[in-house]
């Protein structure tokens, strides 16, 4: 694999207000210098995390598919993070990964947040997805999904190089979020990204952001508390393969099958 440029946005997001959001995300991005591959954003990263889908929800060929297009064409690289999505009637916090050339895959949360009421508006998705960016096998999942280590356990024949999870996690719960990213990147001997928000949401919860990268083998790459962040590093190709060089632990876990 080659090394993949990621660029991260830990951003304030303006509560249900999707033009306010995408304008601010677009200047953010401006300061954008070096040639990145992946932008990641929050989840829901155009409201911020509502419930309020009957009004803001957008169908698939909506404002803001249309600014994802064409930001990742004008920065020639993908464009992946949530937003709320009315398709066939039913309503998806879905995350989009973005192609430069206008193609997209899309992953529907799997794990709704019962103590927000999460699963009272949206309708739960089913399968992870894998995608495949300059040989790397790339894993995004939403928030939630990041407590559920079953789903996402690195297995053969759906094995992942890199787990991103897009968020609005709460700042009393950080810790969670600040012990779970490395756990879960330690266990499946990956990179693990968490690109959160930062700042009060219109339910007055304060999000500390807490955005991350940490290697196969636990280190930390980057790491940001509290403020807006647009910061693009790099991960190594190496590092994955030689973690699991050295540390053959995958071949010895347990097989089992999601229902």
């Amino acid at each position: 694999m080659d090394n993949l440029k990621i660029t991260v946005y830990q951003g304030y997001l303006f509560w249900e207000n999707i033009d306010k959001n995408l304008q601010n995300i677009s200047l953010r991005l401006s300061n954008i210098r070096e040639k990145t591959n992946l932008i990641i954003l929050p989840e829901m990263f155009n409201t911020g995390f509502t419930m309020n889908a009957a009004e803001l929800a957008e169908p698939m060929d909506g404002k803001t598919m249309q600014w994802m297009k064409k930001t990742a064409e004008k920065f020639d690289a993908v464009v992946t993070g949530s937003l709320v999505i009315n398709a066939d009637g039913k309503y998806y916090n879905r995350l989009i990964w973005m192609r430069p050339d206008g193609s997209y895959e899309h992953y529907d949360k799997r794990h709704l947040f019962a103590l927000g009421k999460e699963h009272n508006t949206y309708t739960a998705g089913h399968d992870r997805l894998i995608v495949e960016l300059n040989g790397w096998r790339i894993c995004p999942v939403i928030c939630y999904d990041l407590r559920f280590p079953v789903f996402l356990r690195n297995i053969p024949d759906n094995e992942y190089d890199l787990l991103i999870v897009v968020a609005n996690w709460p700042e009393k719960r950080a810790l969670h979020w600040r012990t779970l990213i490395p756990a879960r990147a330690v266990e499946n001997q990956s990179y693990v990204i968490g690109v959160n928000r930062v700042g009060h949401d219109g339910n007055e919860v304060y999000h500390s952001g807490d955005s991350t990268c940490i290697d196969p083998n636990g280190n930390v790459v980057y790491y940001k508390r509290d403020e807006e962040d647009v910061y693009t590093f790099s991960i190594i190709g190496d590092e994955v393969a030689k973690a699991r060089r050295a540390l053959p632990f995958l071949k010895d876990a347990d097989k089992f099958e999601l229902l």
